[in-house]
Order: structure tokens, then sequence, then C-alpha cells
């Protein structure tokens, strides 16, 4: 039997429209081709799928079970042609982000938070980027954007810049190097160094200051939440670096003092890594505007609402 959509989309209008005429009606052809259809469905299945003594016309047995194929089929085709007409237009997609930056959790939220409002139909989706090869998944197609402090020259991806931030010292207000005005590499030496549970090339605090002087905090210890960090921090039970977007509102807590690293400060850019393919999807376009300036509007302290 080769029973084709067309077949169950007439079982449904039959039934629907309750004859033959109607039905032609509504699907916009003739009677005469409408009946030539059932027929030749029938001498398909070699069962009679209407009793044409009813009026109005009323399914057999065998055209119900057709029936209850068609309300199960159809809707389910329905779908998946909405699901295609919004990937032609842009509306839809897919957004599989990888993050190889334990704090950017503290900005993206809010980004995606807006994200979803103008993108419902976008599949949004987070990984962790520090336990995998995050820019080999995004050239695999296994994610679609990668949030990285460190570009490279990768075959088909570009890293579109987002947003510069400022690593920060972060220590009890009790702590003995709240009494300087900035933070040199030699000042960790006798301090415990609260960090994510990340390796050394994924932390701003060893890339950029401790690893090129050469020097060692007294001792690291590793913890995975932001909150538990500052309550540790606060604590006076190590300090710790901290992006500037996370220590924007415990520097005006009085239990922490916040300092620049070095005299000069340091100052790091954050990109979003994407295939090159994918950069002119509206949805694409529209993250990375979010990206830009959502995190800025929190560095300063602003409401997302202004």
């Amino acid at each position: 039997m080769h029973l084709e959509l067309r077949h169950l989309r007439t079982i449904k209008a039959i039934h629907e429209a309750g004859g033959l005429a109607r039905a032609a009606e509504v699907m916009n052809i003739t009677q005469s081709a409408l009946s030539h259809q059932i027929k030749g469905l029938e001498e398909q299945t070699q069962v009679e799928l209407f009793i044409r003594r009813s009026k109005p016309l009323r399914l057999s047995a065998a055209g119900m079970r057709l029936l209850a194929l068609a309300e199960r089929v159809l809707p389910e085709i329905e779908a998946i042609e909405q699901d295609f007409a919004g990937l032609n237009s842009g509306r839809a997609g897919r957004l599989h982000i990888a993050i190889e930056c334990h704090a950017c959790f503290e900005w993206l939220f809010p980004v995606l938070e807006e994200f979803r409002k103008a993108w419902p139909d976008v599949d949004v989706d987070i990984r962790a980027g520090l336990s995998f090869d995050a820019l080999t998944a995004l050239q695999k197609e296994q994610v679609d954007l990668v949030i990285s402090s460190d570009p490279e020259d990768l075959t088909g991806v570009e890293f579109s810049p987002l947003f510069d931030y400022e690593p920060v010292f972060v220590a009890a207000a009790k702590n003995p190097l709240a009494e300087k005005p900035y933070i040199d590499a030699k000042d960790f030496r006798d301090q415990t160094l609260i960090t994510y549970p990340v390796e050394r090339s994924k932390l701003d605090a060893f890339t950029e200051l401790l690893g090129p002087a050469k020097v060692e905090p007294a001792a690291i210890r590793q913890v995975e939440l932001t909150a538990v960090i500052l309550l540790l921090v606060a604590s006076n039970r190590g300090v710790s670096v901290l992006p500037d977007w996370v220590v924007r509102e415990v520097k005006y807590n009085s239990d922490y003092i916040t300092r620049p690293l070095t005299k000069e400060g340091l100052t790091r850019r954050l990109f979003a890594a994407i295939r090159q393919e994918d950069a002119a999807k509206p949805y694409m376009a529209h993250f990375i505007r979010l990206g830009r300036s959502i995190p800025v509007r929190l560095q300063r302290g602003a409401s997302l609402s202004t």
C-alpha cells in the first residue's frame, strides 16, 4: 500500500466536512477529482473507507483507523513545516553555548533573559566549556557559540569582541593588604588564593599576574560557587581575583576591599566565538549585541530596566 500525506488530509477533510462536495470546496479541488482519489485509495487498501448509504457521509471502521492515523501524523508534519519555515526566515534555530569562563554565568543569565523574549523559537542551551575542548566542539557543530577570553586563529571561526573587564583583587576589610592602593604579584606569597576549580590557564590571576612573575601563593583553595568564594573572603579565609562584574556589589560592602592588580590595573576582553557561516543569522547577531551591552551595564551597577 502506498499511503501519501494527501490521502490522510483527504480522509480528515471529508470527515470534518461531512460530505464530498463540501470537502472538495475546502480542499480547492473538484468533487470528481476527490472521488477519484478516494476510489484509488480504496483499491489500494482493498477495503471500503466510507459508508456511502449514510447521510452525512460517514467513515467505515477502516476509515476511522485511517482518520486516527491522520490525526496523529498531520499535526506533527505541520509542526515540522512551521519549524522549517522559522529556520528559513531566521526566526528559529539553535544556540548552544559553551563557556570557558566560570564566572560568566553572572552576566550571561541576564543576557539570555532578554534574548528569550525576542527569540522564543530559538533552542538555547548552556554547557560549561571547561570540561571539554569547546572550540573544537564549535567547529564540529556540537555547540554554536563559545564565550572565551583567548581568541585563536581557527578555520571557519570568528571571534566577535563582547566587552572589556578588569580582574579585581578581593579581600576581607581586615586583611593587611587592605592598606595597599593596588596589589602586586609578590603580595600573594603569604595569602591563600581562592579560585574556581579550573586549570590555571583559565584563571586571570595566574595568566596575567602570578605566572609571568613566577610567584606562587601560600596556598590555593578551589571553590565551585562565587557566593561561597565571597563568603570565605569575607571571613578572611583567603583572597580572590574576580571579574569586575562579579564584585560590583561587594565593593560597597564594609566586609570587603577591592583593589586593582598592579599600579596600572589589568584589562581583559571577552569574545563570542561563532562559525563564520552563522554570523549572518539574525538571532546570533542579536545575542552578540546583548552580550556587548548588558554586561557593561552590570559593570556600572546600572539597572537592566533603564
